[in-house]
């Protein structure tokens, strides 16, 4: 699954400047309550994205010249869904330390904003060429596009008011991609996406096209 540059670029951003308009809109309370990230409450879950785009800038200046060996979807394949019996542990409680560190669950938002700013920045000005990431080499837009799919997926988690339209729908083509097939078109974007992440559990009548699902975690 190859996303266009200019395609993930847009969805990217779009969702970028969402979550971080949402985030500034919650409130202490809501963001102490659970979030649909397994462990997590909403502020945590936040400090989990604050990470993700630090680590994200860096793979922004590792341009390379290396043949991509990896895309928008396959990607993904590396980061299969734990079983809900075994749970990263060490990774939920890191990221519950992090967070606990904060005098207010608010107070992350000087963090996550000017490091959202920097990776704005970055990913306005970078040429399309291949970037190095987590062991792999990707191409632009298909790197980009995860990240659309990262930050639609975790807007999902922290609220109820639906993620950058774009970003959904890569979201839920990469959804599509690890499972092989088309999802019905019966379902929203926001239910494949939901179903095929494991936040939600599929109903009887959607069991049957949801059997290889999630593929996402």
């Amino acid at each position: 699954m190859h996303v266009d540059p200019d395609e993930a670029r847009s969805a990217f951003l779009g969702q970028m400047d969402l979550l971080i308009g949402t985030a500034a809109e919650l409130s202490d309370q809501v963001l102490l309550a659970p979030s649909r990230c397994t462990g997590w409450t909403v502020s945590e879950t936040l400090v989990h994205v604050h990470q993700g785009l630090q680590e994200m800038l860096l793979g922004c200046v590792t341009a390379t010249d290396a043949r991509p060996d990896t895309d928008a979807a396959s990607y993904w394949r590396d980061f299969t869904p734990a079983e809900p019996a075994q749970p990263d542990i060490a990774g939920i409680q890191f990221v519950r330390r992090v967070a606990a560190a904060y005098q207010r669950p608010s107070d992350l938002l000087k963090h996550l904003t000017p490091t959202i700013d920097g990776v704005r920045a970055a990913v306005l000005t970078r040429k399309p060429s291949a970037v190095r990431f987590q062991g792999h080499v990707l191409p632009w837009g298909d790197f980009l596009a995860t990240w659309a799919v990262e930050l639609a997926v975790h807007h999902l988690d922290i609220t109820t008011s639906p993620p950058h339209a774009p970003a959904l729908r890569l979201a839920r083509r990469t959804v599509e991609a690890l499972a092989g097939e088309p999802l019905p078109t019966t379902w929203s974007d926001e239910t494949a996406v939901l179903l095929g992440t494991g936040r939600e559990t599929p109903t009887a009548d959607q069991s049957p096209p949801a059997a290889r699902l999630p593929v996402l975690g």
